[in-house]
């Protein structure tokens, strides 16, 4: 069993590592049991000290968006969490806090005796501040590990304003970084715990009940102080889940990804960013998979970095467009939550776009809605409402479509910052993969971000990219689409 690579974990103060008890997992990102630097780092660490590992994974109320949707597809995961842990030398304590502030002081009373804490280095949502505040009130070090992406967020020192010199960059960088994938199992070498380990533990946090098999099957989510007008999507969480979803693509629709994956009608893409985005999945277990298919080993990458989009990885059409939204688009948004805290702030968009939506923000808009007519998908167009109620009742929003739903709304707003709010609010409200780095460079690349000026210069857009429900419907096969979403092939502009 090995440690993280060094480039991967960085510690959030500088205390030392104690003669404690165990040692801490606190699964807040990545929750799964396999394919995680993080545990494996937190289970070597056990290791090395020669002590037992005890993970908590939680789940607050009190978090932005929290919702029926959302809380219900964490429990899912962490249900499967729990039978498969229930097997290995550890001890999983779940926790669901009943009522906000509940879970106050619950991991200061794990780390109390803990040698050292070890948990996820996600740069985006509420989970940085939070991990800082927590390592200020604890008395043992507290490491971070990054398993977000097959780059380590600390491979790059600045943010990129392209996709195209970011994924020059990637094929630079990365080959080094391949050879480490995390362990399949990473609990397989740990010692038996030692006798009467886990219910001594349990019952030290006596005052923060561990949750019941009732309230991980979500039986309870309406007593919870959360959104219930946001229902449960019918897909569940979970690792379990995750990796049939996973092999049912790589079997199936894999094949035509590269010709498909835009048409709303044809299901090509993978589907896998509601699993990816609460790190029920890992992006290394799916390069794996598909390496392993491909046949594929590093020699076949290509001898210098081009910056294009097919041709470097040595792998068939369908792998090379697949990694280049799995890798390049997926990793790019992750560089710039972890290079730069204005992220989800309007002042984060390039100057040339700030610049050009300036010059045009007086400019007549033909239709203004409210962010209540949105959400209802009570607009003209009848293309965009299809796309807004797939949104509201599955919680995913097809990805081609994805773009075309920001333009617009865009186009209806009475400003682009009014609009950013509304992407912001509708997105992650609804989404099951909202809140994420991903769906972060998906929202401001519709104002410009990742892009550049277009010609010639719109009302209201100015040089940003255009979209239209016409052109849309005129190139893609959606008919299927919009007969399921109750819009009509009508070419509204």
């Amino acid at each position: 069993m090995k440690l993280a690579p060094p480039i991967r974990v960085r510690a959030l103060n500088a205390r030392d590592i104690r003669t404690g008890d165990y040692v801490l997992y606190w699964m807040v990102a990545f929750r799964r049991p396999r394919w995680s630097f993080a545990l494996q780092h937190a289970a070597a660490r056990a290791n090395e000290l020669g002590k037992p590992l005890l993970i908590l994974e939680a789940l607050r109320v009190g978090y932005p968006w929290a919702s029926d949707r959302l809380h219900r597809f964490v429990l899912d995961g962490m249900r499967a969490n729990q039978r498969w842990l229930r097997d290995r030398n550890v001890v999983y304590y779940p926790y669901v806090e009943p009522e906000h502030g509940a879970g106050r002081g619950l991991l200061a009373a794990l780390a109390k005796d803990a040698c050292l804490v070890v948990s996820d280095d996600y740069p985006a949502f509420f989970i940085p501040k939070m991990q800082e505040t927590a390592s200020e009130k604890i008395d043992a070090p507290f490491e971070l590990v990054d398993s977000n992406g097959l780059l380590p967020l600390r491979a790059a020192d600045k943010v990129f304003s392209r996709a195209f010199d970011f994924r020059r960059f990637l094929q630079k960088t990365l080959p080094p970084h391949l050879g480490d994938l995390p362990l399949e199992d990473p609990l397989k070498e740990l010692a038996p715990l030692p006798r009467g380990f886990d219910a001594h533990q349990r019952s030290r946090v006596k005052a923060w009940p561990e949750a019941s098999m009732d309230v991980l099957a979500g039986d309870t989510l309406g007593s919870l102080p959360i959104d219930h007008s946001v229902p449960p999507v019918d897909f569940g969480g979970g690792f379990e889940e995750a990796e049939r979803r996973m092999f049912d693509f790589l079997d199936g629709a894999f094949s035509r990804y590269a010709e498909d994956r835009n048409h709303p009608d044809e299901c090509a893409a993978s589907g896998l960013s509601p699993w990816l985005h609460f790190g029920h999945v890992s992006t290394h277990q799916i390069f794996h998979e598909i390496a392993a298919n491909e046949g594929w080993s590093i020699e076949r990458l290509a001898a210098k970095p081009h910056g294009a989009r097919e041709g470097w990885w040595g792998m068939s059409e369908n792998a090379e467009a697949f990694l280049d939204e799995l890798v390049t688009w997926r990793e790019v948004g992750f560089n710039m939550c972890a290079h730069n805290p204005q992220y989800d702030r309007y002042e984060s968009l390039p100057d040339w776009a700030r610049k050009s939506l300036a010059e045009h923000e007086a400019d007549v808009r033909p239709h203004l809605y409210t962010l209540e007519e949105l959400e209802r998908a009570a607009t003209h167009d009848s293309v965009w409402n299809a796309a807004q109620m797939e949104l509201v009742q599955t919680g995913r929003l097809q990805n081609y479509l994805r773009m075309l739903w920001g333009k617009r709304i865009l186009e209806w707003s009475k400003t682009a910052r009014e609009a950013l709010a509304t992407m912001i609010e509708l997105n992650n409200k609804y989404a099951v993969d909202g809140r994420d780095p991903n769906s972060y460079s998906g929202i401001f690349w519709v104002l410009g971000r990742y892009d550049r000026a277009w010609g010639p210069e719109r009302p209201i857009f100015g040089k940003i990219r255009y979209m239209s429900s016409a052109n849309t419907v005129r190139k893609l096969r959606m008919s299927d689409y919009l007969a399921r979403f109750g819009g009509q092939a009508e070419l509204f502009d």
